[in-house]
Order: structure tokens, then C-alpha cells, then sequence
């Protein structure tokens, strides 16, 4: 079979989502391959007795314990970290947690700031009409006027409730006179298009049974693939295809059934995330790799090293209630100051414990067992009874944390990845001074007992770098509008060209610069060099 289009998307994630909306916007015929298939919302089952077994395995994170149609093999015994993610509609806005943060305006100039990292080839103000636009998009929520950063356009929707947690992590934060600041989240607390008002089931990450995440799926291809987009589901990407002047002609992929087929295209975008888009340049021309020349594709891993500060109370605070999501967050030790032991910063969220199940696993709650005499009396005692703190720690670009192809071929005769990636220690000491000072937040906030968790491995939700953006062809995969300095007709739009990883969430900037670079190739399709 062969198709044609003028922009082929490679993912239906969030940047393929906003991509694939700008250019049909635009008039353009667009398809999107989407290796995975439509969420199963069947299968969200909070408010059912059986919502936590299920939920821990059809919506598992981890893509090797979970083994849906469209995932693929991820060897991490050599990273510090397992990568996370969700390969289907919707990509992994269908698992986030919703929390939505800007990155800061030194997250763009780490290098002329603190002499680390490199500077991105943008600004903050580049970026910033795009976040306007894109939290409409995404139904975002939240409270405008945050002095920790500058003066905005207001979430559409007002904040999540701060129910008893947020009320009580406020208060102690007000104590300290440190920064707090009513979370923002692709949660929409009102009805808004297609979504839901949140009923505050803490099921966020499992599917969102009422339809109150802004997931792409959602928000973005429900009609799209209903209108000028064509996406197909269950299609596996394996080789961008070059013509004999070496510009990306289209692709190839396998279907369900494991029948290759080609689709012709005059301009390719990949939207695979940091470890999918490299997995397809550096399996092209039949694994002798693409828009390589810098040797820069698949380095610079990064993956947001994550940390816990658990409290437990005498007071019954409902934290089986809430968004997961964030009631709250703190950017209050965010910037650099090297008198902690380290460079750049980490931000704090406050967040509900959640069901039973999840506070009786091993692994997070202390040494304890929770089995025998014991598991009655420590439902009790931790069953809307504890908050929990996260710690998102930035990590810098490394060459060697990267991502290569497996050995192994997948169920179709396509490569996995294998990702290597160690935590830096300035990484260690960050997460050690930012845990010591949540520590103190939790005595603020009256706790008993604090159990705190410094760097864990099942947390590598947020997948960056890979591809890097710049402006030197040398040490960078893409120019700063995502197209390739090798290949001039294939660009990336996703989180693998951030040339760092900030130290909040990175849903907004990916959406925001997906738009960003579409409205850019909108605006000059007719001087891209497509293939003959």
C-alpha cells in the first residue's frame, strides 16, 4: 500500500496532536502512525472494589510489565532509572499525572547562567504565546499571578481544590515564608469541550474514568481522526525512507498483522518521544542510522530523577481525595545557589496518598512489614491519614546517558532500545539538600512519622533529550524549528530536542514547542525542500 500526504506524523501524542491540529488548520493533508491503539477507558475502574489490582496492570507504566499492542522493548539493567511511558493515543498525556508547570526563564540559559548545561536557542518569551494557546488546549487549571513566575495569561479553569492537604502544606509553608502556589494541572475542574469536571478520584494516572484530564486523546484526536487527519493506530514506524538527494520521502511501517507498507509524504515529523524518535533515526537505512552526523542522536538522556517526603498524621486529612495532579506546589529553592553543594534546583508538589493498595506496597513506606499483625493497624494509621511531597530534581545533559538499539529484535522484526543512564552527583546532592528541607515542611505541617525517599528507579516518567536543537550543526540533531541539519524535510517536534531538562514537569513545554515549530513549517511549507 502506498499512501501520500504533505506531513506524515510519526506518534499521537501530545506534540503530534498539536502538530497534527495546526496542519489541518492549515489546509495540509496530514496522517499520523500511532504505534499503540486507543485507551481501553473500560478499563478505568476507580470507584470499583477491583480499581487497584486492575488498574496496576492495564495501566501499568512501565512498558515491560505492561506489554500492550505497541510496546516495546526497553533494556534498562544499565540505567539507574526505567523509563515510563504509554505508547497509544494520546501518548503519555493518558498516564500523567496532569501536573502542568511552564519551565522558568533560567531554564533556558543554564549555560550563560550557572556555566552548565547548554543554553537553548530560544527564550522563555519565544515560548510564551504558545503556552497561552496550548493550556486552552489542554483545559488547564490553575490561579494567575504566581510570583515565581513572570506575569501571565490565567489558566482557563480556576485551581483544583486544596481540600484538608493543601490547606495544611500551605500553612506550613506560610510558616517557613517559603513559596507556594495552588497547582496547575491539565484537569479540568469545570465541564470544558469534551472533558468533565474532576470528581477528585486520585485515579489520574489510571485511566481518568470521568473524562477530566486533558489527555491528547481527549482534548485533541477525538476530532481530529474524525475530520482531516488521518490516523491509523497499530502502526509501527521502523525506517524514514530518503529519496537519492537525501531528503526523507516518507516512511515504512508494519501493521498488526506484520504487513510492511510505505507512505510517501513531503514532510516527515517525528513525535516518538526521546526514545522512540531515536529508535527510528538510528534504525534507518536499514540500521546505518540518519541524520547522525553529529553522532548526537540518541545522547543526552535525561529522565527528571525523583524523590518522595512521606508524612504521616494523627488527623484524618482525606487523602484518598484529591488530583494526582497537585494540590499545590513550591519553587521556593528552584534557582542556583552554590553554597547548597550544587547547580540548578528542584521543584516540590504535594499530592494525596490515594487508595489503600498503594500505601501497603514495600518499597516507599519504610522497613515495616505491612503483612501479618501489623497490615490492620497500618491501613489505619496511613489511610487518609499521610501526604506526600515529590521532589523533581533537574538532571544535566550527559553524552553518555543515552539511548542505543537493542540486539534484539521486537515482536515485528523492529529493535528496542537499551538506555544507559547514571545519576550524576550533583544530581544526589540536589535530591539530599531538597528532601532535609521538605523534612522540615513535614514537621511544619505537625507530622509523626516522615519517611523520606531519596532518588527511586520506577520514576522515569519524563523521557528528554536524544535529538538536541541547535543552532551548530556539529554538536545538535535539529536547527531550533526541529528540522534535521542533515535531512531538511524531517523534522522532531517532541521532548527529545530540549537541550535541557528544566526542573518542573515538561508537558506544557513539549505542547507549547510542538506549536511553536508547526506554526513555523505552516508558515514556510512552501520553501521546504521535499522529496522529489
Amino acid at each position: 500500500m502506498r499512501d501520500d500526504c504533505d506531513v506524515l506524523i510519526v506518534g499521537a501524542g501530545p506534540s503530534g496532536a498539536v502538530a497534527a491540529q495546526e496542519f489541518a488548520r492549515a489546509g495540509m493533508r496530514v496522517i499520523c502512525l500511532e504505534q499503540g491503539d486507543w485507551p481501553d477507558y473500560s478499563r478505568a475502574r476507580a470507584g470499583h472494589a477491583d480499581f487497584e489490582l486492575v488498574s496496576r496492570k492495564h495501566w501499568n507504566w512501565n512498558p515491560n510489565e505492561r506489554r500492550a499492542a505497541g510496546d516495546y522493548r526497553v533494556d534498562d539493567t544499565e540505567s539507574d532509572i526505567s523509563a515510563l511511558m504509554y505508547n497509544g493515543v494520546g501518548g503519555s498525556t493518558v498516564m500523567y499525572a496532569a501536573q502542568w508547570e511552564r519551565f522558568l526563564p533560567s531554564d533556558f540559559r543554564v549555560r550563560t547562567l550557572d556555566g552548565v548545561g547548554d543554553d537553548w536557542p530560544i527564550s522563555y518569551w519565544d515560548l510564551e504565546p504558545y503556552y497561552d494557546e496550548v493550556e486552552r488546549q489542554f483545559a488547564v487549571s490553575g490561579l494567575g499571578g504566581n510570583p515565581a513566575l513572570p506575569p501571565m495569561t490565567p489558566p482557563p479553569l480556576p485551581p483544583v481544590p486544596l481540600n484538608k492537604v493543601g490547606r495544611r502544606g500551605a500553612e506550613a509553608l506560610n510558616k517557613l515564608g517559603w513559596h507556594w502556589w495552588p497547582g496547575t494541572n491539565a484537569i479540568a475542574t469545570a465541564d470544558y469541550g469534551p472533558l468533565h469536571a474532576c470528581t477528585q478520584l486520585t485515579a489520574c494516572p489510571f485511566g481518568c474514568p470521568t473524562g477530566s484530564k486533558g489527555s491528547a486523546d481527549r482534548t485533541h484526536w477525538q476530532a481530529l481522526s474524525k475530520g482531516q487527519v488521518r490516523l491509523v493506530v497499530r502502526a509501527t514506524v521502523d525506517q524514514v525512507l530518503l529519496d537519492d538527494r537525501g531528503r526523507a520521502s516518507g516512511v515504512t511501517y508494519l501493521d498488526e498483522n506484520g504487513a510492511r507498507h510505505a507512505i510517501h509524504a513531503g514532510v516527515v515529523v517525528l513525535c516518538a518521544n526521546a526514545l522512540g524518535t531515536p529508535r527510528i533515526l538510528l534504525n534507518s537505512a536499514d540500521g546505518a542510522g540518519i541524520a547522525n552526523s553529529s553522532g548526537m542522536v540518541g545522547r543526552r538522556l535525561m529522565m527528571h530523577p525523583f524523590g518522595n517526603a512521606i508524612g504521616i498524621f494523627d488527623e484524618d486529612l482525606e487523602s484518598w481525595r484529591g488530583p494526582l495532579g497537585q494540590y499545590l506546589h513550591s519553587l521556593e529553592f528552584y534557582e542556583t545557589d552554590r553554597s547548597r553543594g550544587f547547580v540548578r534546583g528542584a521543584k516540590w508538589n504535594l499530592i494525596p496518598s490515594g487508595a489503600p493498595l498503594s500505601m501497603m506496597l514495600t518499597g516507599t513506606w519504610g522497613d515495616e512489614s505491612v503483612w501479618g499483625s501489623s497490615f490492620t493497624r497500618l491501613l489505619r494509621e496511613r489511610l487518609g491519614h499521610s501526604v506526600i511531597w515529590g521532589v523533581i530534581c533537574e538532571d544535566l545533559p550527559d553524552p553518555d546517558n543515552r539511548v542505543t538499539l537493542d540486539g534484539e529484535l521486537g515482536e515485528q522484526d523492529v529493535p528496542g532500545v537499551r538506555i544507559r543512564y547514571r545519576t550524576s552527583d550533583n544530581t544526589r546532592a540536589m535530591m539530599a539538600w531538597h528532601l532535609d528541607r521538605v523534612s522540615e515542611v513535614l514537621d511544619a505541617m505537625g507530622a509523626k512519622q516522615k519517611i523520606l525517599n531519596p532518588i527511586m528507579q520506577g520514576i522515569g516518567w519524563h523521557l528528554i533529550g536524544t535529538t538536541v536543537m541547535g543552532e551548530n550543526p556539529d554538536g545538535t540533531v535539529v536547527d531550533p524549528y526541529g528540522e534535521c541539519h542533515d535531512v531538511p524535510n524531517l523534522f522532531v517536534f517532541d521532548s527529545s530536542v530540549f537541550p535541557t531538562s528544566s526542573g518542573v514537569n515538561p508537558a506544557a513545554t513539549i505542547a507549547a514547542n510542538a506549536l511553536r515549530c508547526a506554526r513555523a513549517l505552516v508558515a514556510r511549507r512552501r520553501d521546504v525542500a521535499v522529496a522529489s
